[in-house]
């Protein structure tokens, strides 16, 4: 399988969402896109309502960013020390089943085997080190393409997460903990980011034909567009 190859820098989170849109609805080809850097941002799946998942009194006081994403999914804030992972492949150019439990199964293995981290795992819809959560994903899956992208937690400011209310839905295995006795950091457990990057893309160039691209190369077509900004005024 041949898989594109799109590694960007400092690319806003909303930029970022809105490639992967277009690549997803307008592009037969296979990607991988890793992108670091991205400003400060709070994403929300696509049926999110602010007041029911964040603190707006404290968002509209530090004027942070509210992203509607196109895919489902949770609620997450990101920022420059978030690495973000995402793979759009067409079902007919792999085995992988295409629906959410074989697609997180079959990145789990590959995030495993690329960086040989003890005691990572799938820990029910998240990435997990031991009990604590290092990466959190979303899907979209459509007639003959699916898109898995993840936001992994290579460091994290605990005061970004008190925009964040504790959801009505989470993951048994989180029970009741507060975000800091429930998430971790990569950096813990990696030398440098860089690292990282790198063992994935050794990894992938051991399974599949990689093509690396440019932003400046990829040139998609007009599509109905659902990513969007929130208005968090009023």
């Amino acid at each position: 399988m041949k898989i594109h190859l799109l590694h960007l820098h400092n690319v806003p989170i909303y930029e970022q969402l809105l490639l992967e849109e277009a690549l997803i609805r307008t592009d037969e080809r296979n990607f991988c896109l890793i992108n670091t850097g991205s400003p400060r941002a709070i994403v929300m799946g696509i049926s999110g309502k602010p007041e029911e998942l964040l603190h707006m009194d404290r968002v509209r006081e530090d004027q942070i960013p509210v992203i509607k994403r196109f895919s489902g999914g949770g609620t997450v804030i990101v920022d420059e020390n978030t690495l973000f992972i995402s793979f759009l492949i067409a079902k007919s150019s792999c085995d992988i089943s295409p629906y959410p439990e074989p697609i997180l199964r079959w990145s789990a293995e590959l995030y495993a085997s690329s960086w040989q981290i003890p005691s990572f795992h799938l820990a029910e819809n998240d990435y997990a080190i031991g009990l604590k959560k290092c990466g959190g994903n979303a899907q979209y899956i459509r007639k003959d393409r699916w898109l898995h992208h993840t936001s992994f937690l290579w460091d994290y400011e605990p005061a970004n997460m008190e925009y964040l209310q504790l959801p009505a839905k989470r993951p048994a295995y989180r029970i009741d903990r507060p975000h800091s006795e429930f998430l971790c950091r990569l950096k813990d457990h990696c030398p440098s980011r860089d690292l990282l990057i790198a063992q994935l893309k050794q990894e992938l160039v051991k399974r599949f034909y990689i093509e690396e691209l440019s932003l400046e190369s990829i040139h998609p077509a007009p599509h109905r567009q659902a990513t969007q900004r929130i208005s968090t005024t009023g």
